[in-house]
């Protein structure tokens, strides 16, 4: 009989085949076993970062004003699926799951935008984006938007929240970025997203008109509602943020819906 020969490259083979095995079969374990955690977490990370663009949640905290929680204060909102083109509602639209920027990667659920119609950089535009609408006794209360467009390092996500006059900006807000820290990376400054709220989107003829400027209109004229102060040293942050709130409210984004709502009030 052979002798065994446990330095053999045989036996080397066989544990190092058989501890591959063991440590696959409990990662694939953990991984679903923790799945379920991992899309809650997902989801009350985005419904924080709606509620804080909306001015409903302080950055930091889990809990509102007036002491409910996430899942509760999100409660008052309707998510509802829009089609960009015709600015109208989808009913029977399955909301749930439902990822418009990666809709926008697949030809058959997008729009290819051509060089001078792409102001964010964004390449394609998802034909069917998820809103978020709060309404009250008086009707729509607030309306936050996806929205999205390049920077200086990469892309900008975030929601833009509106009034429920259709025309103010109620807050603007990133949850995630590739900007320079303690430049463009101060789009998360909590001071700087203050200066969002009460910023006017449109002109008198409907066309969006947000600017960041690094000199402010005098108090008092008629360019002064529309502009917000642009990052000190990001000018292209700072552009590329004004480009990405124009586009979304604009002819090729959620600029027909936001018509539809004020026709239909």
């Amino acid at each position: 009989m052979a002798e065994f020969n446990k330095d053999g490259l045989g036996n080397i083979l066989f544990v190092a085949v058989a501890v591959c095995l063991v440590c696959s079969v409990f990662v694939s374990a953990a991984n679903v076993s923790l799945k379920p955690q991992q899309q809650r977490n997902k989801e009350l990370d985005q419904k924080e970062n709606i509620l804080r663009a909306a001015g409903l949640l302080e950055a930091g905290k889990s809990v509102g004003n007036d002491g409910r929680g996430v899942d509760e204060l999100f409660a008052d909102f309707t998510v509802k699926a829009v089609d960009l083109d015709t600015g109208r509602y989808l009913t029977d639209f399955d909301t749930k799951g439902y990822d418009g920027v990666r809709m926008a990667k697949d030809p058959a659920h997008s729009r290819d935008l051509a060089e001078e119609e792409d102001t964010a950089t964004i390449g394609r535009r998802e034909n069917v984006s998820l809103v978020y609408v709060m309404e009250g006794e008086h009707g729509l209360e607030k309306l936050v938007l996806p929205v999205r467009g390049y920077g200086l390092w990469g892309t900008l996500y975030g929601y833009l929240a509106i009034d429920g006059d259709l025309e103010t900006v109620s807050g603007l807000g990133f949850y995630d970025q590739k900007e320079t820290p303690g430049l463009g990376g101060e789009v998360d400054n909590p001071k700087w997203k203050a200066k969002w709220p009460g910023v006017k989107l449109f002109d008198a003829s409907g066309n969006p008109v947000v600017r960041l400027v690094k000199s402010p209109s005098p108090e008092g004229s008629p360019g002064k509602v529309h502009e917000v102060d642009a990052l000190s040293g990001a000018s292209f942050t700072s552009r590329g943020v004004q480009n990405l709130v124009n586009f979304w409210t604009g002819e090729l984004g959620f600029g027909p819906f936001i018509a539809n709502l004020k026709s239909a009030s």
